[in-house]
């Protein structure tokens, strides 16, 4: 009996890079969001849910906060918080 190939939740990530890593101009899909609470629902609710496309339009001079597109619209993030954002970086 043949058995199937288990890959480990972690190796199905191992592409994913912190969204605040991307630098202006670049693209990533969104993998996973290691944020709990209140804060994960208010961001799902804005549509950062997994498989999203994100766009990095850009960031501050000195850093904080970083300016995304998503579904079309402007959503700003604290460095902080895009660093707890998983993304698969859009291949160029």
């Amino acid at each position: 009996k043949a058995q199937g190939i288990r890959i480990p939740k972690k190796e199905l990530t191992a592409m994913a890079i912190p969204l605040s890593s991307l630098k202006v101009g670049e693209r990533g899909t969104i993998a996973k969001l290691n944020i709990k609470g209140a804060a994960r629902q208010r961001l799902l609710a804005m549509g950062l849910v997994k498989g999203e496309t994100i766009l990095v339009r850009r960031i501050a001079p000195l850093g904080d906060p970083i300016d995304f597109v998503i579904n079309g619209y402007d959503l700003s993030l604290r460095k902080s918080e895009a660093a707890e954002i998983l993304v698969e970086p859009e291949r160029q």
